[in-house]
């Protein structure tokens, strides 16, 4: 129990601070960054601003269909399979949202535990997929670094975790949920100074090319 004390206490409440403010600072240093005016006038037809940043960002969630193929699918349909499995797990299982209702006041219905279950375990193997494919691949072993490993862990042990915790295997519940909960912790110290901060980055990223590409009448 002391170790668990120790992670739902202490430990979270400390990456938490850092989650938090590590993640601010990122964000303002980046949209503190000199914005530089296009000089050229927008093409005849191009959209707003606005809607063109709109376009960048959920235009390029649809794969275009040249690079539906071989490898290039398989890292696409990959990627889809473990970004809304994690998306799931961290929203729809019940002790999750209750997490959140007392962090900030709101939830909303929970998934069955079962199909939680199925798809963390999906998500496990998707996972897992994703790091051999880097492992293995020529070109993904010689552009991935030291950063693109730890994120990868650090999405990785929340994950496998919470199958243990769950299904208590291993050690005590009250162990694994602590073991579970210290890997959020290094989950949320990690996220804002690694490859993780594309969670909030990809919308300033992909608009700001949106805003570029549609501004010289090019399609998304």
């Amino acid at each position: 129990m002391a170790l668990l004390d120790f992670a739902r206490g202490p430990a979270l409440t400390f990456a938490l601070v850092v989650f938090l403010i590590g993640t601010l600072w990122r964000l303002v240093g980046v949209l503190a960054l000199p914005w530089r005016r296009i000089p050229s006038p927008p093409r005849e037809g191009a959209p707003p601003a606005f809607l063109a940043a709109l376009q960048g960002v959920f235009g390029k969630m649809v794969p275009h269909k040249t690079f539906m193929n071989g490898a290039g699918a398989f890292t696409i349909i990959n990627g889809y399979v473990f970004h809304i499995g994690l998306a799931i797990v961290v929203f729809a299982f019940a002790p999750h949202i209750l997490f959140i209702k007392h962090m900030f006041g709101v939830s909303w219905p929970a998934l069955p535990s079962g199909l939680i279950y199925a798809v963390g375990a999906l998500t496990t193997a998707s996972l897992v997929a994703a790091l051999a494919q880097r492992m293995t691949s020529p070109v993904l072993k010689v552009i991935s670094r030291l950063d693109d490993y730890i994120s990868w862990l650090m999405t990785f042990l929340p994950v496998v975790t919470g199958l243990l915790a769950v299904s208590h295997l291993g050690a005590r519940y009250e162990t694994l949920l602590a073991i579970h909960i210290l890997s959020i912790c290094a989950f949320f110290v990690w996220f804002p100074f690694g490859k993780l901060m594309h969670a909030f980055l990809f919308v300033v990223s992909r608009g700001a090319t949106g805003v570029r590409f549609r501004h010289r009448g090019a399609e998304i």
